[in-house]
């Protein structure tokens, strides 16, 4: 299993760091026009973590290496609603981050109330939309850009139950990589400071 965990406001920054280091053409296909780094910025500054919901993967560096995000529409009223994005860095690829992403956000979706996913993309962004096709979209194409339609079954026991456990055990995951990454700094920080204390002391006998 691929920890993939709810994301909150305290992630913001970390969520605008993987969106810079987005390659251009990445950029594009995520947003659907060249967005600059102040635009990804602004997106990043304007996410709102108690209406959508935001999903990450880090790996053990703590570098988000791949996330969705799971837009509802403003209106309450339009809750059945939701709409899918993703991105995943480049050395990252191949992995089926993107497609996880999506069944996990589906499920999220599902348990929430919302009967239909949508997916606004160009076209060309064939990766996303095959993601799309593989989970039963039906996708549409208007020139340069598809949106893809999905409709979602209602929530059951068994959804919810595996959402809470699964985002239960990628909480797990991830205080253990922040554990092992303050004990990795911690000794390596050490290791720095015994080599150059024989140095201070060569220096000192000058």
């Amino acid at each position: 299993m691929v920890p993939i965990r709810s994301l909150g406001a305290n992630h913001r920054e970390r969520i605008a760091h993987h969106l810079l280091a987005l390659e251009p053409h990445d950029r594009y296909l995520r947003f659907g026009f060249a967005a600059n780094d102040a635009q990804i910025e602004r997106y990043a500054d304007s996410l709102n973590f108690e209406r959508d919901e935001i999903f990450g993967i880090y790996n053990r560096r703590l570098q988000l290496i791949a996330m969705a995000h799971l837009a509802f529409d403003p209106d309450s009223r339009l809750r059945d609603c939701a709409e899918f994005g993703v991105s995943v860095l480049k050395a990252a690829r191949g992995r089926g981050y993107g497609g996880r992403l999506f069944d996990r956000a589906a499920m999220h979706a599902r348990n929430e109330g919302v009967n239909r996913m949508f997916i606004h993309a160009l076209s060309e962004n064939t990766t996303m939309l095959k993601i799309a096709r593989k989970a039963g979209a039906a996708v549409e194409r208007d020139g340069s850009d598809s949106e893809a339609q999905l409709l979602l079954l209602p929530a059951t026991l068994d959804s919810r139950l595996t959402e809470l456990v699964e985002e239960q055990l990628a909480q797990t995951d991830y205080r253990i990589k922040v554990q092992v990454k303050h004990f990795r700094d911690a000794l390596s920080s050490m290791v720095s400071s015994r080599k150059a204390a024989p140095d201070a002391r060569r220096s000192a006998g000058k």
